[in-house]
Order: C-alpha cells, then sequence, then structure tokens
C-alpha cells in the first residue's frame, strides 16, 4: 500500500491552501489563481533547472514554519523556495515585495529598446505585461544602451539579443529536447549574450520551441516576422497525424490562410501538458504545415478575456437579459403603449398623418368642442325619446 503524500498548509496574502511536501511558493499560489501568484520571466514547470535567475517573484516570508515562526531576513524567489507546514507569504500584500520587484523591473528594461509598435511579441510579451503593471512611467538610466546586432541563427528563427532578458529558457530547450545544443552564452557581465558557435545553424526539429519558451521578443518565427499582429488573428485548436511530435496545437488565420503555428498554451503562457507531458511540437508542423486543409480544426482556442488577443473571439454568442420583460411580467409591449385611455393626451380617433400641419392645442380643443356638440345632441334626442307617449 503506498504511502500518504505529506500535505504542509501555506498561507499566501491571507488565503491558505493545502499542497504536497516539495511544492514550491510559486507553485502554491498558482494552485490559488493569479490574483496571488508572482510573475516569472524565467520559470518554466516543463523545463529542469529553470528559475532564480529574473527575480521577480521575489515574496517575503512572515512566518518560515509552525516550528520556526521566524520572518525570513530577505526577500526570497518563490520559483526555487519550498513551503514549509505552517509557513506565511506575503506576495501582493508585501511593501517589500512590490518595491523590489518595481526594481527588477527597471533593472531589466535598462537595455530593452522600446520596439513594443514592431514587435511580432506585442500582445502576448510578458515583459509588457510586467512593466505595465509594476514599472514606472520613465527611467533613469542616462547611459548609452547595449545593442546587438540581429542574427539569423537558424532557416526559421532570428535571434535579437538587444531585446534579450537573459533568462536561459531557450538553451534548455536545447539541452532537454534536442540531442546537441548549437548555442550558448557568450563572453561575461554586461557583454553577454546568446549565440552560436561560428554562427553555426541551429538545425534540428524541435528548435521551433524556442520561440515558444521566450517570454520577450528576442526570438521570432522568420516565417511569420512583420506579417501581421495577434489581436487579428483568430487562433484555434487543431491537431494531425504527425511521426514526430503529439501534432497537437493552435493555428493562427485569418480566414483560410495560416500566418503562425504554436504549441497550445496554459493559462501560465506554459506549454500545456498531454497525458503528463509537454505538448512540444516539431518544426514540420510549426513552419511548413501552413494551410487548414493540412489540420483537423477542433475549435476555438480559450484565451485570457484579459488578454488583448481575445477581443472579439467568442467561443459562443452571449445575450444579455432583457430587462423589459420582467417590468412587463409577461404583458406584451403593444398594451403598454396604448395609453390615451389612461393619459388622455391625444385622442385616439385623431389620425395625426392627415392633418395639414404639425398638431396644435387647437386642434383637440375644436375636436373636443364638435364632441360636446354631438354629446349634446344625442342627449336631446334620447330625452325627446323618452317624453313621448
Amino acid at each position: 500500500m503506498a504511502e500518504e503524500q505529506e500535505l504542509f498548509k501555506v498561507t499566501i496574502d491571507g488565503i491558505t491552501v493545502e499542497v504536497p511536501k516539495g511544492t514550491t511558493i510559486l507553485n502554491a499560489a498558482r494552485k490559488i489563481g493569479p490574483q496571488v501568484a508572482p510573475p516569472t520571466m524565467c520559470y518554466y514547470s516543463s523545463l529542469e533547472g529553470s528559475g532564480g535567475k529574473c527575480r521577480t517573484c521575489l515574496v517575503e516570508v512572515a512566518a518560515g514554519s509552525t516550528k520556526d515562526p521566524r520572518p525570513m531576513p530577505k526577500l526570497v524567489a518563490s520559483c526555487r523556495t519550498e513551503v514549509m507546514d505552517g509557513m506565511i507569504v506575503k506576495n501582493v500584500t508585501s511593501e517589500k515585495a512590490l518595491d523590489a520587484r518595481k526594481g527588477i523591473v527597471e533593472y531589466l528594461l535598462i537595455n530593452h529598446p522600446l520596439d513594443c509598435p514592431i514587435c511580432d511579441q506585442a500582445g502576448e510579451c510578458y515583459l509588457q505585461d510586467l512593466s505595465y503593471d509594476h514599472g514606472t512611467e520613465g527611467t533613469r538610466y542616462e547611459f548609452k544602451r547595449r545593442t546587438f546586432v540581429r542574427e539569423d541563427i537558424g532557416p526559421y528563427i532570428q535571434l535579437h539579443m538587444t531585446r534579450c532578458i537573459l533568462c536561459y529558457r531557450c538553451l534548455m530547450v536545447a539541452d532537454q529536447l534536442t540531442n546537441s545544443r548549437s548555442q550558448g552564452i557568450l563572453l561575461r557581465g554586461d557583454s553577454s549574450e546568446i549565440s552560436t558557435y561560428i554562427s553555426k545553424a541551429i538545425e534540428n526539429d524541435f528548435s521551433g520551441n524556442m520561440i515558444d519558451v521566450c517570454p520577450v521578443g528576442a526570438l521570432t518565427d522568420r516565417t511569420y516576422r512583420f506579417k501581421n499582429r495577434v489581436w487579428f488573428l483568430k487562433p484555434v485548436d487543431a491537431h494531425r497525424d504527425c511521426d514526430k511530435c503529439c501534432g497537437k496545437v493552435t493555428l493562427w488565420n485569418r480566414g483560410e490562410e495560416v500566418f503562425r503555428v504554436t504549441s497550445r498554451k496554459d493559462p501560465w503562457g506554459e506549454v500545456q501538458k498531454i497525458d503528463g507531458k509537454p505538448a512540444w511540437i516539431c518544426n514540420t508542423c510549426r513552419f511548413e504545415k501552413k494551410n487548414t486543409a493540412d489540420w483537423i480544426i477542433e475549435g476555438p482556442t480559450k484565451v485570457n478575456r484579459h488578454s488583448v488577443i481575445s477581443t472579439n473571439h467568442y467561443l459562443k454568442k452571449v445575450v444579455p437579459p432583457d430587462p423589459l420583460n420582467k417590468v412587463l411580467n409577461g404583458r406584451s409591449p403593444i398594451l403598454m403603449m396604448d395609453i390615451n385611455e389612461v393619459s388622455q393626451v391625444n385622442e385616439p380617433d385623431i389620425d395625426l398623418s392627415i392633418l395639414p400641419g404639425p398638431a396644435t392645442s387647437n386642434t383637440f380643443i375644436e375636436h373636443d368642442e364638435k364632441r360636446e356638440i354631438k354629446e349634446t345632441a344625442a342627449e336631446r334626442l334620447s330625452i325627446n325619446d323618452h317624453k313621448k307617449p
């Protein structure tokens, strides 16, 4: 009989959750929801050894555990720190964590160019979201920015090193998904850059997954570059029989034309897991199958409603309730329009459409006088009829 898994209680921003022993603070926060989950730029659950480099997920531990309730003296990286039973963590409720995150964002943007209007990653860039939530309007940096020349590191991928934040995700993809890694970190310090040895091209069947894991626009798809904006495209889930990968992808099309093909993403922006394994896709599916006829369409992709990509993308028609039916209590609206007897404003036997001009008070006064004359005459006739023997 298998041993029961030990569960730890951890409180994050006042919300308590039970998680298995060995769970990191970040994954515990993700179990609660996005409202308390720290942002990440380098951590990727499907890549072993990721995390601990960007420092955007720093949190404050107010109580280490039930046995040792002392707070940790410094902020900790939630993606690398495991929870303890009774731990109390502050993320959005900690002024220290928010102030540190603000400084980290400023540091990441020191050399980052303002390419958002022309960058293909715009609309799904996590650095954009991070700077919007925790950044400042201006910059204090007055020195020359670090720049690099764009480089094609393969037939399908272009590297724009000026936008890179050195999260190391692309290197881990090459290490863990392919037989050989052609790229690496060259030089040190502020001059560090990702490149290939003697401009060697990256040629393997899963190199395109580096584009999916890149949190910024440093690695772009050359077959899609500058062709369209993501919020103008319609993402749909599709699949095909592929002998190299799972064949389950997201198509970004406009009409019958497929502009790009990507892996399916989960709510945290990571590649979905199918049957417990990450659904990485091969270069054949990603770059060579650009017709809807090559795929079996499953249906629209579920997109977070807070994303700009969700604009005008609806899974089903949503009609708001009509309050008039509740007010009328089942009665016909036409009955409510017949208000002559109640209001006595307009005479029902006056046809306004045949009047020679606009209706005035004289129109109704003259009508009332004629009606009184007719009623008086009718009354006299009825009286005379009664007087007759």
